[in-house]
């Protein structure tokens, strides 16, 4: 799969999560459902039902604390994303453009030292090279 689209459905996934508890709910989920009535008009209806449960999962989430099913609304958006753009490609700069859009209106959100979590595992003579951002490595 193109990284590109991969990138650009998690990024969509991610930010309709994000704007499901914003005051920019509506236009970011009218942004997306004109996505579908254009490229698949069969499907638009269901997707803007799904939105709207999406957003009351989360609102129950978020009361309850529960941190976890936000991680699992966005991943399940972003496969969403992903099979429409694999299916339509012309798709994807009409949603650069919606989510370009909405970027103002996400909450700032920084991410403390803490909330990095990262996972490796070698064997054998393996290595594994882990960085939070920046990682410079010269072997000779």
């Amino acid at each position: 799969m193109d990284p590109q689209i991969a990138d650009l459905a998690r990024t969509a996934g991610t930010t309709m999560v994000t704007l499901m508890a914003t005051t920019a709910w509506e236009s970011a989920r009218d942004g997306l459902v004109s996505l579908w009535q254009r490229f698949q008009p069969n499907r638009a209806d269901g997707i803007g039902e799904e939105f709207e449960a999406s957003r009351d999962d989360l609102l129950l989430a978020r009361e309850t604390g529960d941190a976890e099913s936000e991680a699992e609304l966005a991943a399940e958006w972003q496969g969403r994303v992903r099979r429409l753009l694999l299916a339509q490609p012309e798709v994807a700069d009409e949603l650069r453009r919606i989510l370009d859009e909405l970027s103002p209106r996400l909450p700032d959100q920084r991410p403390a030292v803490g909330e990095i979590r990262m996972t490796a595992e070698a064997s054998g003579s393996g290595r594994v090279y882990q960085a939070g951002r920046d990682q410079h490595i010269t072997e000779r």
